[in-house]
């Protein structure tokens, strides 16, 4: 049975999720879900997600998916935070309005600060203005109204740290200099990263299934380009999938020339066993994902707790040491580094549930 025909309280029990809300205002034009993961550390905070999906069941598999990254995301950088996220149905260029999005306001207004939006693909700072109208429960938001402003900067920061961790691991030296990184998806944070590759001295190649933004890019930041389907057979350092997910599967896995990989998108292994292990066994060093892009989770959690730059900027800069620690318990334990961030943050929630237990 595949994912989109198992039932959904088997999917629940699948993720170990809590709860999965849905929102349907056929008056606004409104479909919405709401997954909440797990709050042992604190409540679920995730970004607001739309996209035309396919199907409601693809909807769902994506929030569940979402939302899970999430709570591992809070539970390895050591922030008080569960797991959530938010995914609306429909094309965000021509289905989204003020009136939609208020009401996806009331909707999480209606679910008592369980859970906090923020943005994800398809949402903007604007978009997250008119959900602000209804609720509170909101991180992410410009600093005109005292939020903590652009995120994009501090996810491709701990992007970075973490691509310093991976080459320190595997060369002895953390330094970018003459370093080949493929950059793979040109979004906000992509572009922020090349900007801080390119300052590292870094020989940077970027792709981009959208030509004219990555010739546009490349002219910008004086690199090279790639083709969208040729970054895999490419020898280089470091490819940072900075897309959408699901980049690195068993197939690509099996055949990619890099020798680490360490992006800014969510769920970047696709059947993420599997995967990881052929990386392991082939020697290719994997940045657990929800490790190093958690910089905008990082920046959301201080907007929280009214803290400033100075702390984001803090623990943002930790993500180096914790990624040393991953790879760290993957050689004395010879698992997967995916395998190994997963049981240290599995541990930080088991321990902290027993704190409320």
């Amino acid at each position: 049975m595949s994912a989109s025909q198992t039932p959904i309280f088997e999917l629940l029990g699948q993720f170990g999720h809590q709860n999965l809300f849905f929102c349907n205002d056929e008056v606004v034009g409104l479909k919405a879900i709401v997954a909440i993961h797990d709050t042992t550390l604190g409540p679920a905070i995730g970004g607001v997600r739309m996209l035309p999906y396919s199907s409601t069941e693809e909807a769902i598999e994506d929030a569940l998916r979402l939302s899970k990254a999430i709570t591992y995301k809070s539970a390895i950088t050591g922030l008080n935070l569960g797991g959530g996220s938010a995914v609306i149905l429909g094309n965000h260029r021509i289905d989204k309005s003020e009136v939609l999005l208020r009401r996806l306001g009331q909707f999480i207004e209606g679910l008592n600060g369980n859970f906090i939006a923020s943005i994800d693909v398809g949402i903007g700072q604007r978009d997250l203005e008119h959900i602000f109208a209804e609720t509170s429960h909101v991180a992410g938001l410009p600093k005109a109204i005292n939020g903590g402003g652009d995120t994009s900067v501090f996810a491709a920061q701990g992007v970075l740290y973490g691509i310093k961790a991976s080459l320190k691991e595997l060369y002895g030296s953390d330094s970018l200099a003459g370093r080949k990184v493929i950059v793979h998806g040109i979004g906000s944070v992509g572009e922020r990263l090349i900007e801080m590759l390119r300052d590292e001295n870094s020989r940077v190649y970027v792709s981009d299934i959208t030509e004219d933004r990555m010739l546009k890019t490349a002219a910008k930041y004086k690199v090279e380009t790639i083709a969208f389907d040729k970054v895999f057979d490419f020898d280089c350092d470091v490819y940072a999938p900075c897309a959408l997910g699901g980049t690195v599967n068993p197939e690509t896995a099996a055949k990619m020339q890099c020798k680490i990989i360490a992006g800014a998108a969510n769920n970047q292994l696709k059947e993420e066993l599997i995967t990881s292990n052929i990386l392991h066994e082939r020697g290719i060093l994997y940045a657990p994902d929800y490790l190093i892009n958690a910089g905008a989770l990082v920046s959301c959690y201080s907007e929280i707790q009214g803290y400033g730059a100075d702390h984001t900027e803090f623990v943002i800069k930790n993500i180096y040491n914790a990624t040393r620690e991953v790879f760290q318990k993957s050689k004395q334990e010879n698992i997967s580094s995916f395998q190994a961030a997963n049981q240290i943050a599995e541990k930080r929630i088991f321990d902290i549930r027993k704190l409320k237990r």
